[in-house]
């Protein structure tokens, strides 16, 4: 399956083509909201939500019969940012089950920042991953988004 092309799929909220990625009967759950969907559901869901989106694929993780993925998601107004780590289950090179997770992106609590620890992840260098991205091909570990 053409991961990236499913999820330009579903950033577009693209109606005819989002249910040619699911087999007959698959199920679709979003955990943090407690919802199960049939496919048909799914596509209203995604479809009727109001706005354009955009997003960017940060990681891809493939396992036997299963495609991780990390995606940032946002309405292309810029109004919200979103990050969703999603868990398809592949038969036949279609999704029989596919379970995400979605989180509003924010700052650390406060809490947390009067503790004085931590340092964003966006926009950070990475000193230990930095000669991963001068040697040729993918580097080891899969530490990075796939291009």
């Amino acid at each position: 399956m053409d991961i990236r092309a499913f999820w330009s799929a579903v950033l577009s909220q693209d109606r005819k083509a989002l249910p040619e990625y699911f087999c007959r009967g698959a199920v679709i759950r979003w955990h943090c909201s407690n919802e199960r969907f049939t496919v048909e559901e799914y596509v209203r869901a995604n479809c009727d939500y109001p706005g354009q989106w955009a997003g960017e694929i940060e990681r891809i993780e493939r396992t036997d019969g299963t495609v991780i993925t990390a995606v940032r998601v946002f309405p292309k107004d810029g109004s919200a940012s979103f990050h969703v780590t999603s868990f398809l289950r592949l038969r036949d090179g279609r999704i029989q089950e596919l379970d995400e997770y979605w989180a509003d992106d924010g700052r650390a609590p406060d809490w947390r920042r009067q503790m004085g620890i931590g340092t964003p992840v966006r926009g950070a260098a990475q000193e230990g991953c930095k000669q991963h991205e001068k040697s040729p091909g993918k580097p080891p570990g899969g530490l990075f988004a796939e291009n």
